[in-house]
């Protein structure tokens, strides 16, 4: 279990490639590993056609619009499910020869057996970095609020407490509170929701995007966002 415990740790003093989906836990993550390490880029994997980012349905223009702010490159691939792992794997080694000796994560809950990320960090030679691994939810929330991170609800699973009305907000101890009471996870590891992230310490300057027309695909509604 020695080599497991490293998983929060592995970035200090590191250069590191973080995989990012845009939203509050990978941005948390990224923040947590820079303060100790040192960032070489951003992974972004995006969906067949190249238009959404896989993880969180993002455009890619707001996400190379964070990635600016932010100040690093992203490193990112267009992959269907079948060909997903062969096409993150080939980012991570891309990585690796521009410095990276570490990927790091926003997973909260992953099995200390069995990891993804570990097998394919493994096969690419890097070490795994988890800085929020095991952390409270709770506290993971109140964290990236006090840091000064603002983000905003994009996506929410309406079979999961979560409501329409819930689009567009941001996330504040008072919503997280709302969100508890109603018996949801404030950081969305059920699924209940997403969150896109437009500013905090690590960005040079607020993301300015404009909300969409909501829209709904089965149990999900979706608040689309552009850069304005």
């Amino acid at each position: 279990m020695a080599e497991l415990k490293d998983w929060k740790t592995s970035a200090c003093a590191q250069k590191f490639i973080a995989s990012f989906s845009g939203g509050k836990d990978s941005t948390l993550a990224l923040y947590k590993a820079m303060m100790v390490g040192e960032a070489v880029g951003l992974i972004v994997m995006l969906e067949e056609e190249g238009k959404r980012s896989r993880s969180h349905g993002m455009p890619p223009e707001l996400i190379h619009a964070q990635a600016k702010s932010i100040g690093l490159p992203v490193y990112a691939a267009a992959a269907s499910w079948t060909d997903y792992e062969k096409v993150f794997i080939g980012l991570l080694e891309e990585a690796k020869n521009q410095g990276a000796e570490v990927l790091v994560t926003g997973d909260l809950d992953m099995p200390a057996h069995g990891c993804w990320h570990e097998k394919v960090t493994n096969y690419a030679g890097l070490k795994l970095g988890m800085p929020l691994w095991e952390m409270d939810h709770h506290e993971v929330v109140e964290e990236f609020i006090d840091l000064g991170f603002v983000t905003m609800i994009v996506t929410v699973n309406l079979s999961l407490r979560m409501r329409e009305d819930d689009l567009g907000r941001t996330l504040t101890r008072e919503y997280v509170k709302e969100l508890e009471a109603r018996g949801i996870d404030p950081c969305g590891e059920g699924g209940e929701f997403h969150t896109t992230v437009l500013d905090g310490p690590i960005f040079k300057h607020p993301i300015p995007v404009r909300q969409c027309e909501i829209y709904k695909d089965g149990e999900y509604a979706f608040l689309p966002l552009e850069l304005d």
